[in-house]
């Protein structure tokens, strides 16, 4: 192909029973098509990425929680609060389940799925909240809980670095969840395709 054909004009004749439209008209028409989705794409991506990360965020929070089980070592009299209250087991469940429904969300979009996404990732977010409060308290109370009854000085030091490790990576993933769900729990403007 040359380049003079790729600049020929091309002449369509029409039979005299199509009405051809008046080039002239000074109306300005547009044509909207109809996506495949409910979602912008920019939006389901992000929807697909938060919800692994909330997903990923929970696992994570039952492996420390797991972990922090495995550190616990006789003769202490007393569990540390933040595992008395249970809350790397409990919030790994809620936070799996928003991230699970966000997912689903974005591939199949209904009432009820935008619904219950809706509630979970309001719950998540009420959970991760009382995480942070929890957490707060369990640094507060169990500051120098494993030292007390520690029989060395590097047995001790060992310990309370794992366990305030593990507390402040339990805070960040909370604090992350927290606004996470809370963009998805509180965003309306999105879900008026399903309303």
């Amino acid at each position: 192909m040359d380049s003079n054909s790729a600049h020929n004009p091309v002449f369509l004749v029409f039979p005299p029973e199509i009405n051809v439209p008046d080039l002239r008209s000074t109306e300005l028409t547009a044509t909207t098509y109809d996506m495949s989705g409910p979602f912008p794409k920019s939006l389901a991506t992000k929807m697909k990425i938060l919800g692994a990360m909330q997903i990923l965020f929970g696992v994570m929070n039952f492996s420390l929680g797991v972990v922090f089980l495995f550190t616990l070592e006789n003769p202490y009299p007393r569990f540390p609060f933040i595992f008395v209250s249970g809350y790397p087991f409990w919030s790994s469940v809620l936070f799996i389940n928003s991230g699970a429904f966000l997912v689903a969300l974005e591939r199949k979009t209904t009432k009820t799925l935008v619904k219950l996404s809706r509630l979970m990732n309001f719950l998540s977010a009420l959970g991760a909240l009382a995480g942070v409060i929890l957490l707060t308290f369990g640094l507060i109370l169990d500051q120098h809980f494993f030292c007390g009854y520690a029989e060395t000085v590097t047995q001790c030091q060992a310990v309370a670095t794992l366990f305030i490790g593990i507390l402040i990576m339990l805070m960040a993933f909370s604090i992350t969840e927290l606004f996470i769900s809370l963009s998805f729990s509180v965003m309306r403007r999105p879900f008026y395709c399903c309303d």
